[in-house]
């Protein structure tokens, strides 16, 4: 058993956690094997997705619909890799309201399988989940959600998500279960995570509307992937919250966007609209509040969780990092 798989590697965080885990991998190269141990991104479109990593083909792009029950079984007994990092979900809240079955196949089903076989092998799991795993109840502290805090989704995505998590632990005791926020950053032009869409909305003139009463810690999607690939490499097992360090509202995360992608504040605020969850059709419940405490993650990981303008500075700047020591 060797190398590591990336479930859902072509989505939004995938393709970053797979250029990261290259990196990872290279640094662990010899001459014989200049590339190190291989990573594998898997996912349905490999050919439309953005390669982050250096050399641009030294990740394993392999095409693979994750759906049929056994197809990930079967798919990691095919590559047996030692490390498996899960981040394959049905995640739009609106799709899994109207299709629950498919959101369970896809958020437990599929999260469950990769854990079997990761127990019965003996491979390292790191699987993705969320924040929105809360919601029904606010946070019993100002500095958000912890580890210990049960969970209360009030929709069919934190619903299966959260069940997803406890087929993880049941079925692989050594897995780790990483709860992520919001994510934003560069989606290689795909209008993917919180500010790619807005970005281009507002060059396309127009003037979205963000949430004042919705409350996050989200975090910078390199960030995030720097982080679990450094905690493919640590031995850590049960529930850790990876999230930035500010606990902020979608409209003001859409403010701080705009002005470090190069807008005046106050042409910033123009081009936005405040709104209310109240006043917006979404598709399904929004929980008010599901702000992470990340305080165990930051006293364990050397990798940066930090505040979005912070954040967007690093990765604008090109001061993106490689996986921490251990990774």
């Amino acid at each position: 058993m060797d190398g590591t798989v990336i479930l859902g590697g072509t989505g939004f965080l995938g393709p970053h956690a797979a250029a990261l885990a290259l990196a990872r991998s290279r640094a662990a190269g010899s001459f014989a094997r200049p590339l190190g141990p291989p990573v594998w991104a898997v996912g349905r479109n490999p050919d439309d997705t953005p390669r982050y990593g250096t050399p641009r083909d030294g990740v394993e792009w392999v095409q693979r619909d994750l759906e049929p029950e056994g197809a990930v079984e079967a798919l990691l007994e095919e590559l047996r890799p030692k490390r498996v990092l899960n981040c394959a979900a049905m995640a739009r809240v609106a799709a899994c309201e109207q299709d629950p079955e498919r959101a369970a196949r896809l958020n437990v089903g599929v999260a469950g399988e990769a854990a079997r076989w990761c127990g019965a092998r003996g491979a390292r799991l790191v699987h993705v989940s969320t924040d929105l795993v809360f919601g029904a109840t606010e946070p019993p502290r100002p500095a958000g959600f912890r580890e210990e805090d049960p969970p209360a989704p009030v929709s069919v995505y934190g619903d299966t998500k959260a069940r997803g998590e406890a087929a993880v632990l049941e079925a692989c005791s050594a897995a780790l279960v990483v709860r992520l926020p919001l994510l934003f950053g560069d989606s290689g032009g795909r209008g993917l995570g919180a500010s790619d869409g807005l970005v281009a909305a507002v060059d396309r003139g127009e003037r979205p509307r963000l949430f004042v009463d919705e409350w996050r810690t989200p975090l910078e999607v390199t960030q995030a992937a720097r982080a679990l690939v450094e905690c493919l490499g640590r031995s850590d097992t049960g529930l850790l919250h990876v999230a930035g360090s500010a606990r902020t509202t979608r409209h003001a995360l859409g403010l701080v966007i705009l002005e470090e992608y190069g807008l005046p504040p106050d042409e910033a605020r123009a081009c936005l609209e405040e709104s209310r969850q109240a006043e917006v059709a979404t598709g399904g419940p929004r929980p008010p509040d599901t702000s992470l405490d990340a305080a165990r993650a930051r006293r364990r990981l050397k990798s940066p969780l930090d505040d979005p303008r912070t954040a967007l500075r690093r990765a604008l700047g090109g001061m993106a990092e490689a996986p921490g020591e251990g990774a």
